[in-house]
């Protein structure tokens, strides 16, 4: 594991077989990294330097989350997000051909552990607000504020 200083606290980047396993805000919760997987994590502070400074937009890393077939289908669902956009769970839903399942697409977002780079800070609520951020609401308001401050920018 390497800790990368944010702007929004330390994130815990973990890799394993050259590709990142986690991006996460809480480091008691991400499997240790071995030092032949060190270039990716590299690459991945590299990234997220370039993202919080508002010069990348998306990402080019080779990931690895661990879940179900669902979720991987949701996690490559969110990685289609825009920056700068967002989708509501029950958009998301559609997108994955599940339509009802906007309650297990929520479940999936609060599963992912390759945040920022698997946005899932991006999906709200119908109503348009800032609900279900595994990182805390108060990050997720952030992730997105910076992104529409670096659209606007450009």
């Amino acid at each position: 594991m390497t800790l990368y200083p944010s702007p929004l606290g330390p994130i815990a980047i973990t890799a394993r077989h050259g590709h990142l396993v986690s991006i996460w805000f809480d480091p008691s919760d991400v499997p240790v990294t071995r030092a032949e997987d060190q270039p990716v994590v590299d690459r991945a502070r590299a990234q997220l330097d370039a993202y919080f400074a508002g010069e990348r937009t998306t990402f080019d890393l080779p990931l690895a989350p661990n879940g179900t077939a669902f979720q991987s289908k949701v996690w490559a669902a969110l990685q289609q997000i825009p920056l700068g956009r967002t989708c509501s769970y029950g958009a998301l839903a559609k997108a994955v051909g599940q339509p009802s399942a906007s309650r297990a697409v929520g479940a999936a977002n609060g599963q992912n552990r390759i945040g920022i780079v698997i946005p899932c800070h991006r999906v709200i609520s119908a109503d348009g607000s800032l609900t279900g951020y595994a990182a805390g609401v108060e990050r997720k308001k952030w992730l997105l504020d910076h992104e529409a401050k670096v659209i606007t920018t450009r």
